[in-house]
Order: C-alpha cells, then sequence, then structure tokens
C-alpha cells in the first residue's frame, strides 16, 4: 500500500512557502504522493468549509512537479463540471510531462450550488456532465486529432498533442461515495477514492457495489485508494471515525484497509471546519508520526 498526505490549499495558513513544504515535507518523509483540492471561485458555500485563499489545483501541481522529484502529486478532486474537457485534458497531460509521469487524476462533481451557479453550469446535470468530460479526456490523452458531438460539448478535428508521459494515461481516480459515484468509478477510473468512508461500509457495501458496477461495465474492478482523515489523540477514543485516536488505533485502521485491498491510502488532517485549521507544522508532526508506521512500506 502506498501512503500519501493531503496538501491544504487554502485558508490563512497558506501561501506559496506552505505549499511547497507540504510537497517537500510529503518527500523528505517518504509519502508516495501528496494530493489537493479544487475550487475554482469561493462563494460563500464554499468559504463556510474552504476559507480564502484558495489555491487553484492546476498552477500549483505544475509548480509543485518543478519543485520536486520523486513524490507524485495529483488532485481530491478536481471538479470536472468546472472548466472544458478540452483545458482540463491539455493541463493535466501537460503536468504529468513537467513531472515525469507523477500526476494523480482525481475527479469528481463536487457539492458546492452556489459555485455552479457563479460558474453558469447546471447543478442538477453535473453527474451527466462528468461522465461526458471523462469520455473527452480519456479520448485527448490517447488519440492524436479527436471530434466529439455530444450534449454537453462538441467539436472537429482538435489535435491533442503532446500526450501524457504515463501511458496510456496518468490514473484516473474517481472520487465520492454515492452509487452515481461507484457507478462512474466503474466506468472510467483505474481507482475509485472514497473520501472519509466508515469501514464497515466499505467492506459490506462500497466494495461489493463497486464489484458489481465493474462486472456490469465489463471492467476490471478498478483499485481502491480511499482518503480517511488523520487526527491524533493521546488517549483512545471510543466513537472515532477511521484514522482518528491514538498511534495504535490508525495502526489498526491502516491494517484493516490493507486487508479491504486498498492500493493507496490518503491522510487528510483538516477537521472540516476553518475554526480548526492548524498551523501546517502541526499537521506534519502528526503525518510524521504516521509515516514511522510504515517506513519502507
Amino acid at each position: 500500500m502506498k501512503f500519501g498526505l493531503n496538501i491544504l490549499n487554502f485558508g490563512p495558513y497558506t501561501d506559496p512557502e506552505s505549499l511547497l513544504g507540504w510537497a517537500r515535507f510529503g518527500e523528505d518523509n517518504g509519502f508516495d504522493f501528496a494530493l489537493t483540492s479544487d475550487h475554482v471561485t469561493v462563494t460563500p458555500d464554499v468559504a463556510e468549509q474552504y476559507p480564502a485563499p484558495f489555491y487553484e489545483p492546476f498552477t500549483l501541481l505544475g509548480w509543485l512537479a518543478g519543485m520536486t522529484s520523486r513524490i507524485h502529486l495529483g488532485t481530491t478532486v478536481a471538479i470536472l463540471p468546472y472548466r472544458h474537457p478540452l483545458q482540463t485534458a491539455r493541463m493535466a497531460a501537460n503536468i504529468d510531462r513537467y513531472s515525469g509521469g507523477r500526476l494523480i487524476f482525481g475527479v469528481g462533481v463536487g457539492w458546492a450550488q452556489q459555485e455552479y451557479a457563479a460558474l453558469k453550469v447546471p447543478f442538477h446535470r453535473r453527474g451527466a456532465i462528468t461522465n461526458e468530460y471523462l469520455e473527452i479526456i480519456k479520448r485527448s490523452w490517447t488519440e492524436d486529432v479527436i471530434s466529439y458531438q455530444g450534449e454537453f460539448v462538441s467539436f472537429e478535428g482538435v489535435a491533442t498533442a503532446p500526450r501524457p508521459a504515463r501511458q496510456p494515461h496518468p490514473p484516473i481516480w474517481v472520487g465520492g461515495n454515492s452509487r452515481a459515484a461507484i457507478r462512474r468509478a466503474a466506468r472510467f477510473a483505474d481507482a475509485w477514492h472514497p473520501i472519509n468512508a466508515p469501514l464497515d461500509w466499505l467492506r459490506d457495501r462500497g466494495l461489493p457495489g463497486l464489484r458489481i458496477a465493474a462486472e456490469n461495465a465489463g471492467r476490471r474492478m478498478p483499485d481502491f485508494a480511499p482518503r480517511t482523515k488523520l487526527l491524533l489523540t493521546d488517549k483512545p477514543l471510543r466513537e472515532r471515525v477511521p484514522g482518528q485516536g491514538t498511534l495504535e488505533q490508525v495502526r489498526g485502521d491502516i491494517e484493516r484497509f490493507a486487508e479491504l485491498g486498498a492500493t493507496h491510502l490518503l491522510f487528510d488532517t483538516y477537521e472540516g471546519t476553518p475554526e480548526r485549521l492548524r498551523p501546517p507544522a502541526e499537521d506534519q508532526q502528526m503525518l510524521a508520526a504516521v509515516a514511522e508506521l510504515f517506513p519502507g512500506h
């Protein structure tokens, strides 16, 4: 299993120095990958959870690609309906080139209705838009010239070079815990990327549902690459989510993720509300303690 950290690209402690510090911390401490989140505009519903300043992920990843050498970089998750798929495909392919094939392309549909309204994108069609955009992006990465006539996007004779460095394309991780997200992962993804899901639910419903959806789609079952909270405490927690509690409790959670077949595990130190944001050094202290649990993996 490979281990990753979530780069917090928002809030009062965030600036270029801290963003570079996250990536270099991950590289220096043995993490395999570092992912970051996506919003285009910080509308009031976004600001309730992700306050400004908010650093856009694709420009951030392009910069970090040139400032690191080993760690894989990506999105958890890029909201596909926010950008034209040809633009997204080209930005992602370029970052994969700049990084020497280190991009992880995590995607999702998003939840911020006010942000959708600000961007003039129909919120209620976000799933269908995402599916169409994924078709276009995958073709952009694997064909020299493409044309497409769809419900949301149409174009003719678009040259797509340069292709990504990784062949046939960077790994696509589809995020989300809903049935629609699971079907999307089965149809398009190299990995399913559920976020903060209970272990029992993953065992009893999530992963069996993914297996059935993959069979229905006629594809191999995608890998399992979850994201989970990380909060270390001095005393054991009785009521908790995976990744929270003492180091021994977190060790047990890692072992259970491994038993479920996780190929990657992303740790997220953000507790979900702006008032609980901590300086990066405090979060990285917890991550360093967890990193000691998997030296050399």
